[in-house]
């Protein structure tokens, strides 16, 4: 793992824009500079059951009033954007770096028969924990195979 990291710094035939600039950040500014890349937000585990989905996305760093839960179309979205602004003083108090950050990001997952009024959601310590129950009404249909 550690190996997988260091190549990912490392790997000359890399050139996008963002990753470029993120090397060039990391060799200048060392790790204080490095965010995460879009592929490490919103980490998700959906477990059914006969009763309902469980959904569970970590969203680290972000604030509960930037979060928004929609269910529509048996589609499940959830939306969260981020801000982090960076104030760097030195001992007299002048400021020496400021950084602003901002990013949106959205995930949506397919999920049918769910019960719209039922819906439940709690985020705690970075953790977003969404019970979706299932539709009373929901009838699963077995296909024979020939």
């Amino acid at each position: 793992m550690a190996n997988d990291l260091t190549n990912r710094q490392n790997d000359l035939m890399d050139l996008g824009t963002g990753r470029f600039f993120n090397r060039l950040a990391h060799s200048f500014f060392d790790d204080a500079f490095q965010f995460p890349e879009f592929d490490d937000t919103m980490r998700t585990d959906i477990k059914e059951s006969d009763q309902a989905y469980h959904a569970t996305i970590d969203l680290p760093g972000i604030d509960k009033k930037n979060l928004q839960i929609d269910y529509q179309n048996d589609v499940l979205t959830v939306s969260a954007k981020n801000e982090q602004n960076t104030d760097e003083r030195d001992k007299n108090d002048q400021l020496v770096r400021r950084e602003r950050h901002y990013g949106q990001f959205s995930r949506q997952y397919q999920l049918p028969n769910v019960d719209q009024a039922k819906i439940t959601a709690k985020y705690d310590d970075g953790v977003l924990k969404i019970t979706l129950p299932k539709s009373a009404n929901a009838t699963k249909h077995q296909i024979e195979i020939q």
